[in-house]
């Protein structure tokens, strides 16, 4: 039994070409539209979904983004989301809440020089995103150690992140692999806040 249902929605037509978009690297804090980035909310950007939150959001180019938050861990693991599924009773962290588009789909971010298989795509040189159901399937038997897993993702239409960064709700930060992937997300927001802060005052 898969762990994920189909995707539909905007996921339908905005994963295919992000599986196939390779931009040059490097962006903007006011454009960020080149890169794989990460986003940490300012303290002043108090939104009940994404305040206190840290995103990894990648560019689909033409002003679209999609992205995951990766400090929102559920009070359930992949066991109890997949009970028919034996491999994830083996995985015992829990399942982050990854955004509120298509939360019926499960995706895995896998630390790994190298892809994972179909339907994966590098975000830095060491975190791939991996988007098929049947690779999600594999990674969960055989690198669960090296992953973490997602209900659900961040979708950006065209230009919607270029003026959230206008307004300032978000600090960037290169996606480093033990930020995308760090042991623990308790405290990590308020610890990229302070280090985003330093960068920001030249410190």
């Amino acid at each position: 039994m898969s762990t994920r249902n189909r995707i539909s929605g905007a996921l339908a037509f905005i994963l295919p070409v992000l599986a196939i978009a390779w931009i040059t690297p490097g962006y903007s804090a006011n454009l960020p539209d080149a890169d794989t980035v990460l986003l940490v909310a300012r303290p002043e950007f108090r939104d009940p979904m994404y305040g206190e939150t840290i995103l990894i959001a990648r560019s689909m180019g033409q002003g679209r983004h999609v992205g995951f938050i990766l400090n929102r861990p559920t009070k359930f693991s992949l066991a109890e989301a997949f009970p028919d599924h034996g491999p994830s009773k083996a995985v015992t962290s829990p399942l982050y809440l990854g955004g509120p588009a298509e939360v019926n789909a499960v995706f895995a971010l896998v630390a790994s020089s190298s892809s994972p298989g179909r339907g994966s795509i590098q975000l830095s040189p060491e975190v791939f995103l991996v988007i098929a159901a049947d690779t999600v399937d594999h990674v969960i038997e055989t690198e669960a150690q090296h992953a973490r897993f997602f209900a659900g993702a961040v979708v950006w239409q065209p230009g919607e992140l270029e003026q959230e960064l206008k307004r300032g709700a978000w600090y960037v930060l290169d996606p480093e692999p033990d930020l995308v992937l760090p042991q623990k997300t308790e405290g990590m927001w308020q610890q990229l806040v302070h280090r985003a802060e330093l960068r920001e005052n030249g410190i």
